[in-house]
């Protein structure tokens, strides 16, 4: 058997902040905190995870119930920007 001669692509690496943005601002995710809400959702309207975004998990799992709050009351649209 012949072996491919393709190259492989690099893996790209994304550049994620390295504290939580919650714990460090000393705040909760609130559903009424449009503008900041909004630095966790995708141009698609999808919400950023973990690895991404660079919150812990505690402060994840509150800013995804709050994002889906502000959406149920119209703060925040279910589709993107």
């Amino acid at each position: 058997m012949k072996k491919s001669t393709k190259k492989r692509q690099p893996i790209r690496r994304i550049k994620t902040p390295k504290h939580c943005f919650f714990c460090e601002e000393k705040k909760e995710p609130s559903y009424t905190d449009a503008e900041v809400l909004r630095r966790f959702i995708s141009e698609r309207g999808k919400i950023v995870g973990r690895v991404r975004s660079g919150v812990c998990a505690r402060h994840q799992r509150r800013l995804t119930l709050a994002i889906k709050h502000a959406r149920h009351l119209a703060i925040l649209s279910f589709l993107g920007h």
